[in-house]
């Protein structure tokens, strides 16, 4: 209540306690007077007690809607951090495959400048030591480089031990890149030129594969044929039937 208020139901009840000294039967306007000073201090509890309850159901409804306020801040600050949570991580994927990619270039550039036709791998190295370098080169799949190092590999040492390996996979370097036509060539050169290496076997059926891929198909029969005629027993021999399964399935 207001200090108005107080003061004035104070007063009220000042009168109402003089009141009660003089026997309200004695004097009848008293009693009167009195009467309507109850009935208007009745009404004026009623005015304060109403009041009251609206300036509490006021600060209630000010209350609650601080409370929305705060929640609608509080869902706010959480979008805001879940979008952020979100933003941070596309922009981490962003930059890792961007670092992925500028990396890959380096490496590629350094192979480039390092290796050019004519080089190895390890210049100044043995035979073992550059043929290591370039399976090395081929098994990360960097076909180009490896082409060029196994072929470097044969200009610098045809005598090697190692050569009719490094003919192979320069031929395989080849037909990963679906250069069919010049994997059918480097293939056939394993054949003819190391006919007593332990690839002869893979290098025909791939001769094989290289044709069937070329569409030609007899001389894609021949080599399959005859990988399965002279190697039987290898594990050439029986992709060898698969293929030759293949293609009498597919008509051609």
């Amino acid at each position: 209540m207001s200090t108005i208020r107080t003061t004035t139901l104070l007063s009220l009840l000042c009168l109402a306690g003089c009141s009660a000294l003089t026997p309200p039967a004695e004097d009848p306007a008293v009693v009167a007077r009195f009467a309507e000073l109850d009935r208007r201090l009745e009404a004026l509890e009623r005015v304060i007690r109403n009041q009251s309850l609206a300036e509490m159901s006021q600060e209630v409804r000010a209350i609650e809607r601080r409370v929305d306020e705060l929640a609608g801040n509080d869902e706010t600050l959480e979008f805001d951090a879940r979008t952020t949570a979100e933003r941070q991580r596309e922009l981490y994927a962003d930059l890792d495959a961007r670092i992925l990619a500028l990396e890959s270039s380096l490496r590629s550039a350094s192979s480039d400048a390092s290796l050019s036709n004519g080089d190895l791998p390890v210049p100044g190295g043995s035979d073992k030591d550059n043929y290591q370098a370039a399976f090395e080169l081929l098994k990360e799949q960097k076909y180009a480089e490896a082409s060029l190092a196994f072929g470097n590999f044969l200009e610098q040492f045809p005598d090697s031990d190692l050569a009719h390996n490094a003919q192979y996979w320069l031929a395989e370097t080849h037909y990963a890149e679906r250069e069919f036509q010049t994997a059918a060539e480097a293939f056939r050169l394993v054949v003819t030129e190391y006919p007593d290496s332990s690839k002869v076997p893979d290098a025909l059926l791939k001769m094989g594969f290289c044709d069937y891929e070329l569409e030609r198909w007899d001389a894609a029969r021949v080599s399959l044929t005859r990988v399965q005629s002279e190697y039987p027993e290898t594990t050439a021999a029986r992709l060898a039937g698969q293929r030759l399964e293949r293609m009498a399935s597919e008509g051609v």
